[in-house]
């Protein structure tokens, strides 16, 4: 039997900074099948393959911008920089609810996504950060500064800052999860520097000097360059290694479509619950709550927190209806989760469907606060009741819809999930000791 197939082409909306073009072709998908597992399968990795391909895109984009202020250096390219690492953070964090649940995708998001760093491993500090750390001999490395460190009691060559030597060198160094070298917040912190300012306003404010061979600032600078340089040509390489792992053949692909259909439906709904849970409302958010710490938010040297929380809600809400709305309009939609639940329990499809909007709606409240001049680190601020309550609000709904996730994998009569856990959320007496 033909099924009906629909594509729905919107305005572009292209992100700030993105500069590179987008393909105007797009995956079509039955609009609506027999609920068939293998279909909701096939969806949801198609739209895993076209989520990871728009964050290569603006991951291109933040390279070129690179290019450009180390060519350049000035206030303008600086800015144009920043603006075009703000745009790659509004569709990577949509692709999160692939990681628990997809080994494949856990396994390689350390490289691209691992936080919260000590920054001292990478460049200059301010003296508040302290010199030395009991957890992590390379606290204040600085390798940026020292052509030659030392790592597990052995000194390494670090001459050349090559994407070889951050990626297989540096990279949690001493295997300490806290020595990120490469990433989305490796080069955060690089284009913004520390965020002196607690839960204060304002954000990083490295200057575009620190870039400029000819009026250096802080010194280094054709060093900070390269290491710049060399983290956003990881970045690419790394993302191109992810859409290559959901194409056809890919990795990813084949451990998910090449699985019993139950097992990729546990996959689906793993990822959902895990980042819903123990990631996001723990680890992300109940955690800097709780110790009103603005080292313990994500996006911290730029003050992007709010978008990347509401990019992860947003990409839950789709992982369960099959829907993306692609950088250049087009949306792109097929069988999904949805459909099976509304088929064994349309009450239950009812109830998380609204519960996941109602996560988005309070996402969209700390962007607002956020919009309005509140950044998310003045929202967890010990004396900001209002704030704190916006952030909480978040959390309590992250909470409620993993609930009715948790009442899905019954439903649809899966094996038990255990999704990812936080002491933040189970033991909070644990974050104190």
């Amino acid at each position: 039997m033909k099924t009906k197939v629909t594509v729905r082409l919107g305005s572009k909306l292209t992100a700030v900074g993105a500069t590179a073009a987008l393909t105007a072709a797009a995956f079509v998908f039955p609009a609506k099948a027999d609920v068939d597992p293998k279909a909701v399968i096939k969806t949801y990795a198609d739209i895993g393959l076209t989520k990871f391909e728009d964050a290569l895109t603006t991951a291109k984009a933040l390279d070129a911008a690179v290019d450009s202020l180390i060519a350049k250096p000035s206030e303008d390219t600086l800015k144009a920089a920043r603006q075009a690492w703000k745009a790659a953070r509004v569709v990577y964090p949509q692709t999160e609810a692939y990681r628990f649940g997809n080994p494949v995708v856990d396994a390689w998001e350390g490289r691209v996504n691992s936080w919260p760093l000590d920054e001292g491993l990478i460049d200059y500090v301010d003296a508040s950060y302290g010199t030395e750390s009991e957890e992590n001999a390379l606290y204040t490395a600085n390798v940026i500064a020292n052509k030659a460190i030392k790592i597990n009691g052995k000194e390494v060559d670090a001459s050349k800052l090559t994407p070889e030597f951050l990626s297989g060198t540096l990279q949690e160094a001493d295997g300490v999860q806290a020595n990120v070298a490469t990433g989305y917040h490796a080069i955060e912190f690089l284009l913004w520097g520390q965020d002196l300012h607690g839960t204060g306003p304002g954000a990083g404010e490295r200057p575009y000097t620190d870039y400029d061979t000819a009026n250096c600032t802080h010194g280094n600078c054709d060093r900070r360059a390269e290491y710049l340089k060399s983290a956003a040509d990881l970045l690419v390489s790394d993302l191109q290694e992810m859409v290559d792992s959901w194409k056809e053949g890919g990795a990813a692909r084949k451990h998910l479509e090449d699985g019993q259909p139950n097992a990729g439906l546990s996959a689906i709904l793993t990822g959902m619950g895990s980042l819903s849970y123990g990631e996001l409302a723990g680890e992300r958010m109940k955690l800097g709550l709780l110790l009103h710490d603005p080292e313990e938010e994500q996006d911290c040297f730029s003050d992007n927190t709010h978008m990347s929380h509401l990019g992860d809600a947003i990409g839950i809400r789709a992982a369960y209806h099959a829907n993306y709305k692609r950088l250049d309009g087009t949306e792109i939609s097929g069988p999904s989760l949805s459909d099976m639940v509304k088929e064994a329990d349309p009450a239950l499809d009812k109830e998380l469907s609204a519960k996941l909007d109602a996560t988005v709606a309070s996402m969209e409240a700390i962007k607002a606060r956020a919009d309005a001049g509140e950044a998310y680190d003045q929202q967890i601020g010990e004396d900001n009741k209002e704030g704190n309550a916006t952030v909480q609000a978040a959390i309590d709904a992250l909470i409620d819809q993993t609930k009715s996730i948790q009442r899905v994998v019954s439903a649809l009569k899966l094996d038990a999930i255990a999704f990812e856990g936080s002491d933040s959320l189970d033991s909070p007496d644990k974050v104190f000791k």
